[in-house]
């Protein structure tokens, strides 16, 4: 009877585990979050590592924080540098677009990671790929 209970299990969790990794929504993100993306996304983040075309450039930017709010608000910090715009999810919640931020164009911010604790995202200038892995501050 054990080894019936035993096999049945062992062939329950064949069939579930594939479900639940293919709920996983970024791809290196948390397979299950009891916390909204919003909720997870609202808060100040710095910097633990950034590559430009995968070239580590993190100390250039050691002081750099970017914050968001759950209602939508956007800024960013980096020595005396700042700014202020908006954020909102697109694309099925994989990317934001950050708008109206001192003059510049959109950006869209792919993300790869959205935990608690970590955010990681890149984005493209023309060729060269950004990427940024935050920590919350």
């Amino acid at each position: 009877m054990k080894m019936k209970i035993s096999a049945l299990l062992a062939f329950i969790a064949i069939l579930i585990i594939p479900t639940i990794q293919s709920c996983k929504k970024y791809s290196d993100g948390p397979v299950i979050s009891l916390r909204s993306r919003t909720e997870r996304l609202a808060n100040t983040w710095k910097v633990e590592n950034y590559k430009r075309n995968g070239t580590d450039y993190t100390s250039l930017v050691s002081n750099y924080t970017e914050t968001y709010t759950k209602s939508g608000d956007y800024s960013y910090s980096w020595g005396s540098l700042t700014g202020t715009g908006k954020w909102a999810f697109q694309s099925n919640d994989e990317e934001i677009k950050i708008s109206g931020t001192d003059n510049q164009s959109s950006q869209t911010l792919i993300i790869l990671k959205l935990k608690e604790n970590e955010f990681w995202y890149y984005y493209m200038d023309g060729n060269d790929r950004n990427e940024f892995h935050m920590i919350s501050n």
